[in-house]
């Protein structure tokens, strides 16, 4: 038992980061490859500019959010864009956590994956229907 879980101090930002790349790694090479520019970031809750461009008044509501513009969309005029982005949001998914008992990791492998689907250019009704097909 590590100190951390002894006095039940919550998991920090580096376990969430830590789990979100382990995560990464071990997705298949030819996704992986597409991933090399984009930039994760793990921060506490989703700042107000987010939460209100996606109609969420709580920031316990976001466990992540993929910004930048999806593999099938880019074109060489981006080179001066802004890198993709991932952001995991470290309170919702400890919220999510207690309340769902999933384990940590595969919560934050399911956001982390889910985020990347974005990259990919993938609907949340997309990746629900896989995630639905892949249950079966």
């Amino acid at each position: 038992m590590t100190r951390q879980e002894a006095i039940g101090v919550a998991p920090g930002a580096d376990v969430i980061e830590a789990i979100a790349r382990a995560t990464i790694e071990r997705l298949p090479a030819a996704f992986r490859a597409h991933l090399g520019d984009v930039v994760l970031f793990v921060d506490e809750v989703a700042d107000d500019e987010t939460l209100a461009a996606l109609g969420l008044e709580h920031p316990l509501d976001l466990t992540g959010v993929y910004n930048g513009r999806p593999v099938g969309e880019k074109s060489s005029m981006d080179s001066a864009a802004m890198p993709d982005r991932i952001h995991l949001y470290r309170q919702a998914i400890l919220a999510e956590w207690c309340e769902t008992g999933v384990r940590l990791d595969e919560l934050v492998a399911h956001v982390t994956i889910h985020e990347i689907g974005h990259h990919f250019g993938l609907s949340d009704d997309d990746m629900h229907a896989l995630e639905d097909e892949a249950g079966d």
